[in-house]
């Protein structure tokens, strides 16, 4: 018994060690790129940092961009579970944010209260992203595409729809903008708290969802289905778990809270329907998912971690004339370095567990 105590203990110091080894990789190439750019590391760590806490508005920023984030992630989370990789959860986020400029358009010269039209709004951009979403499941169950390829294919007809509409029907008067379509009136906008950029609405909804999340894939009946039909599908089959229709049932999920994250962007951040409406956010959920190993009591800490490095390297380009974009370089070498190393530990692990089985207690 003592044995197998000492064995789990060594377990969770080298699981703890491998992942801080992969933070440690992950700082040193881009330590690496920094010098190889002609700015010294430290320097530019601090100034990310300084961008991250220098102020209640960064602070604040921070936790404007760790919504759709945490949204995203939340969502894709859902879809990983079932094994499937809904690379499209872009596009899904774009359709949410356009379904939800729709109904705002539709609605803000009505008589109806703007907490009505809010409501409506944000439940129109649920809908849009299942309904995208929905389309690649469709795709997969009964046309055989990949769920990959039928996800990026969405991704560019979202992207494409969203600037047909900003140049063609939504235009601003009298000019065909990049900057979007008209603003909204500050009354259809999420509450901010004082002058800051940051609706509590919206810092809610992620985390009551992402609470969600959590508890339907760790502690309700459907989400062991969506695990078992992730882990093997063939075998979930065998036992009565009707497969493909819990695998479109993930996919409506994903899509449905990667809408509610467009319609975050539309009525909490930008109030208007703008090109660049996900803000990359679903492939950047992507990477949280993968970083977490796809455990949803990691997601809210692992999402805020990347919104940080987000919002904090917009210092680089200010203080040192860097690109913004070495905070992705970030994110992405430790993402593949966790990912390296998690085939190290697995393998590490499964030869000390069965050290442990054969000595005996």
């Amino acid at each position: 018994m003592n044995r197998g105590f000492r064995v789990l203990r060594t377990n969770i110091w080298a699981n703890v060690g491998l992942q801080l080894a992969a933070l440690v990789a992950a700082v040193l190439i881009t330590s690496a790129i920094l010098l190889i750019a002609g700015a010294p590391p430290l320097r530019a760590f601090a100034e990310i940092a300084r961008g991250i806490g220098g102020s209640v508005g960064n602070v604040s920023n921070v936790l404007v961009a760790w919504v759709p984030l945490l949204l995203a992630s939340s969502g894709v989370l859902i879809t990983f579970a079932a094994g499937l990789w809904n690379i499209g959860v872009e596009g899904q986020i774009v359709l949410g944010a356009v379904l939800t400029t729709g109904v705002l358009r539709t609605l803000q010269h009505t008589d109806l209260p703007p907490a009505l039209i809010l409501v409506a709004a944000v439940v129109a951009g649920a809908l849009g992203g299942a309904l995208w979403a929905s389309l690649a499941g469709l795709l997969k169950t009964f046309g055989g595409v990949n769920e990959i390829f039928g996800g990026l294919g969405l991704n560019f007809v979202a992207t494409a729809l969203t600037l047909w509409l900003i140049f063609g029907p939504w235009k601003r008067p009298g000019v065909g903008s990049m900057s979007g379509t008209e603003p909204f009136p500050e009354s259809l906008w999420l509450p901010t708290v004082g002058r800051l950029r940051l609706s509590m609405w919206s810092l809610l909804l992620g985390i009551v969802v992402a609470a969600a999340v959590y508890v339907l894939l760790e502690r309700t009946h459907v989400g062991l289905r969506l695990r078992a039909v992730g882990a093997n599908s063939r075998a979930a089959f065998l036992l009565g778990v009707p497969t493909w229709q819990y695998g479109l049932l993930a996919f409506l999920m994903c899509g449905g809270i990667a809408g509610l994250a467009g319609a975050v962007q539309v009525t909490g951040v930008y109030h208007r329907l703008i090109p660049s409406i996900s803000s990359g956010y679903g492939f950047l959920g992507l990477l949280v998912a993968m970083l977490i190993r796809y455990r949803a009591v990691w997601v809210t800490p692992i999402a805020l971690f990347f919104a940080a490095l987000n919002i904090g390297s917009i210092q680089l380009p200010i203080v040192l004339k860097l690109d913004s974009t070495l905070s992705g370089v970030l994110q992405g070498s430790l993402v593949l370095f966790v990912l390296v190393i998690e085939g190290a530990r697995q393998r590490y692990l499964r030869r000390l567990s069965g050290a442990a089985s054969g000595g005996g207690s």
